[in-house]
């Protein structure tokens, strides 16, 4: 098999849709429906800021009508490829675009000075399902009626789920508002929902964390009485386990208190294979575990 596209998937009219991460994946999905057809490159589990493109990655992003990327570096890996695709007037779509620059939170560790995980903000992910629903709206006008439609179905749904959320983290006393995970993928969420945020590596899984980064961060648990640390599906569990171990030598009890979904969903089909099902169930578990 060679990179021809399907010849069958040029005449069905759909407008042809590439997204990178499983988050940009599901927004897709409940703005365009079956009046689109998306074709996702990573899936659950897969560690955006790792992530190289296969052959067939490369030829389902340059034979695609739109493309959209979450951008600030999060696909460090793709970086070459979106701007060759630009350059050659391809359409593409940085999410990131649609956030002013000041309500950015800033990382040295990535080229583009912000930290990535903007989907950890439920307000932001509100301003990117307008922003995308534009988007396709301008590529395809004559489904722009449906994509209206359908986006407002899913902001009311979002709305429901930041009160929810809130909601839900009210019940946690505030001095046990202090989350400890495998790296710093959750600095919006803890800017938006109160919790102090530290992660072992640092804001691109592409940093190891150290020896140093242990030994400090097990002395923080221990100083702050931190009843349990996370994991993260798309982090290796090694440098938590690392962590805890480090924790218990010091004549401490730390408790891993569950899996959270950082930088890709669940599996495809379950309720954390979703946007608003992921966000639910990370609330859930970090604030069940440090009550």
């Amino acid at each position: 098999m060679g990179c021809k596209t399907d010849p069958n998937k040029k005449d069905n009219g759909k407008l042809k849709v590439v997204t990178t991460t499983t988050m940009i994946t599901d927004l897709l999905h409940r703005i365009g429906g079956d009046a689109i057809e998306i074709q996702g490159l990573m899936g659950s589990g897969v560690d955006p800021h790792l992530y190289k493109a296969s052959e067939g990655d490369v030829n389902k992003l340059f034979t695609a009508d739109i493309v959209f990327y979450s951008g600030l570096h999060l696909e460090g890996k793709l970086v070459d490829i979106f701007e060759k695709m630009e350059k050659q007037h391809n359409k593409t779509v940085a999410l990131a675009d649609k956030l002013d620059k000041k309500e950015l939170l800033a990382s040295e560790f990535f080229a583009s000075n912000y930290d990535p995980h903007i989907w950890f903000n439920v307000t932001f992910w509100k301003k990117i399902t307008q922003y995308v629903t534009e988007k396709l709206q301008e590529a395809d006008p004559k489904n722009a009626a449906l994509f209206a439609k359908n986006s407002k179905q899913y902001l009311t749904e979002l709305d429901a789920l930041e009160i929810d959320i809130k909601r839900i983290i009210e019940t946690l006393p505030k001095e046990k508002r202090i989350l400890v995970t495998a790296h710093d993928a959750f600095n919006y969420f803890g800017v938006a929902y109160g919790f102090q945020v530290l992660g072992l590596q640092g804001i691109s899984t592409a940093t190891e964390a150290g020896v140093q980064d242990v030994q400090k961060l097990s002395q923080f648990i221990i100083d702050n009485k931190v009843k349990s640390i996370f994991i993260e599906t798309s982090v290796p569990r090694r440098t938590i386990e690392a962590l805890q171990a480090s924790v218990t030598s010091k004549g401490h009890d730390v408790s891993i208190g569950g899996s959270l979904y950082s930088d890709a969903l669940g599996t495809k089909g379950t309720e954390e294979g979703t946007y608003i099902g992921m966000f639910r169930h990370n609330v859930n578990t970090i604030v069940n575990a440090l009550k």
